[in-house]
């Protein structure tokens, strides 16, 4: 194999005490690593998920995270209880998964996901 597993997904900040404290105290991932303004990484399973610092209005916003949930409707219940504001539209895929979509400070797409069973 010439590349191994995903080992982690980041998100550009400008602004990384907003950042940090939305994926902390509204999100409810635990920091474990902090280095100042530059990076940041969180515990969110076994692909770790990070915030890298900048200053450069030219780092655009790409991808997304998408975060597994076992009850969409109570997860998100809970995540705007804490802040989060989602987007009205709830996406599926026919009869696999539910999933919907909040922004962090930065403006980059969060969702999460409800596998059907």
């Amino acid at each position: 194999m010439t590349v191994g597993e995903l080992d982690h997904v980041y998100y550009w900040t400008r602004d990384m005490d907003a950042a940090v404290a939305f994926y902390r105290d509204v999100v409810g991932l635990a920091l474990v690593r902090r280095d100042g303004d530059a990076w940041a990484q969180f515990e969110a399973g076994p692909v770790r998920f990070a915030l890298h610092g900048t200053d450069d209005d030219t780092a655009g916003r790409s991808g997304t995270v998408v975060f597994r949930v076992e009850d969409l409707d109570a997860a998100r219940w809970d995540l705007e209880r804490r802040g989060a504001r989602f987007e009205e539209h709830v996406g599926e895929v026919g009869g696999f998964a539910r999933f919907v979509t909040f922004r962090d400070p930065d403006g980059n797409p969060v969702q999460i996901i409800e596998y059907l069973r």
